[in-house]
């Protein structure tokens, strides 16, 4: 028995043994290795390539929260209908917004291929754009989710872009200085979709040519005959001298800007803009037998000559304080003695994080005419103030 319990004994441990060695054999796969994110600093800072890809993606944009009082301004963004905001508020009013922007960069045998996209979101007052009472008065001020609104969306190979964006009547000679509200005295319109040209001699000088759709209700072509714009630009240190010329191929009329930029020196810039535009079938009215208006009338102002009369101006410019502080200041005005100031000061609270106060001063100088009698002519905007004051308190993250 001795023997036998030896022998067994013995067995037991053995496939014990053999078991715990076989059990140690079983061999675990590594993990893989992590694809960690590469940066791109080819375009600028930001930009990282798309994993198995060659192109380099930055993604960005800004949350802006804004507090308006008086009757001065909309939260629109910079559309030509500003300068019409002249509704009583009765109170204070905000906007809250949300954009996302995204570009793209790689380099093909044919240049640069890059896309830019900016996509905006909003939620806040409606600035008596809603509902209206039998009056024409603005029945309360609703806040409410307003709109989505995509506002870049352009392809862009070389010099050649296409899609959505911003007419280069705007863009190529600038926006009217660095305040919030800055069409009080409108530049021109904005949203279209685009088949445009750049050059860029490398010296200084640059030009483009842009054949363009518009949009709105006078602004959209109606045939196949495009908008056209066209751009020269001189850039030193000193500053830039830029000029632009459009046709309005809807009402066959033409409208120019030019404008000259100075660098003072490290705190101070300046800009002044002019522009000139005939207004001649801007002005026709048609209407029928009896009388009644045809169509819906420009009223004078086109998708370019977008301001009262045919001339008109803006100046201003930027006192930077420190590296954390600017004064920002526009004036401006037009034929139809319509007139604009803005000022504002922006401080950086810490990189990214920006808070703006800003106070606007509109004059409207045919208040008389257009609220004389809305039928009578086709200016009337509803404005009930001649002279409007307003102020803006903006708060933005941007990243």
């Amino acid at each position: 028995m001795n023997i036998k319990s030896l022998l067994l004994g013995s067995a037991a441990a053995l496939i014990a043994v053999s078991g715990a060695r076989a059990a140690d054999a079983v061999t675990v796969a590594e993990p893989e290795p992590a694809e960690y994110v590469k940066i791109c600093d080819v375009y600028g800072s930001g930009y990282f390539y798309i994993p198995g890809t060659e192109t380099c993606l930055r993604i960005g944009g800004y949350i802006r929260y804004d507090i308006g009082v008086g009757d001065v301004g909309s939260f629109d963004g910079a559309r030509s209908f500003d300068h019409q905001d002249g509704d009583d508020q009765a109170t204070w009013y905000k906007n809250t917004r949300f954009t996302l922007k995204t570009w793209t960069g790689q380099e093909t045998e044919l240049g640069t291929l890059k896309t830019y996209t900016e996509t905006r979101f909003n939620f806040g007052n409606r600035n008596g754009y809603g509902a209206f009472s039998t009056d024409g008065d603005p029945i309360g001020n609703p806040a409410g989710n307003k709109n989505v609104s995509l506002n870049f969306a352009w392809i862009q190979l070389g010099g050649l872009r296409v899609g959505k964006d911003e007419s280069a009547f705007d863009t190529f000679i600038g926006y009217a200085g660095s305040v919030i509200q800055d069409t009080l005295v409108p530049y021109g319109d904005f949203d279209t979709n685009v088949v445009q040209y750049y050059f860029d001699a490398g010296n200084g000088l640059s030009a483009v040519v842009s054949l363009e759709e518009g949009s709105g209700v006078v602004g959209t072509i109606d045939s196949y005959v495009p908008h056209v714009v066209g751009g020269v630009k001189y850039t030193q240190g000193w500053g830039a001298i830029t000029g632009v010329v459009a046709y309005d191929s809807n009402y066959e009329e033409v409208a120019g800007k030019v404008r000259l930029d100075v660098n003072v020196n490290d705190q101070i810039s300046l800009f002044g803009m002019f522009g000139y535009g005939s207004d001649g079938k801007l002005n026709d009215v048609n209407r029928d037998g009896l009388g009644n208006i045809i169509g819906i009338p420009a009223g004078g102002r086109g998708f370019y000559k977008i301001w009262g009369g045919n001339w008109a101006f803006w100046a201003g410019g930027t006192y930077k304080f420190n590296e954390k502080t600017s004064f920002n200041l526009q004036v401006s005005g037009d034929q139809d003695k319509n007139y604009g100031v803005a000022a504002n000061v922006a401080y950086d609270i810490v990189p990214g994080f920006t808070v703006t106060a800003e106070v606007d001063y509109d004059h409207f100088g045919k208040f008389d005419e257009w609220t004389a009698d809305p039928t009578s002519t086709v200016n009337f905007t509803g404005a009930n103030k001649k002279n409007s004051v307003g102020g803006l308190l903006r708060f933005q993250r941007s990243f």
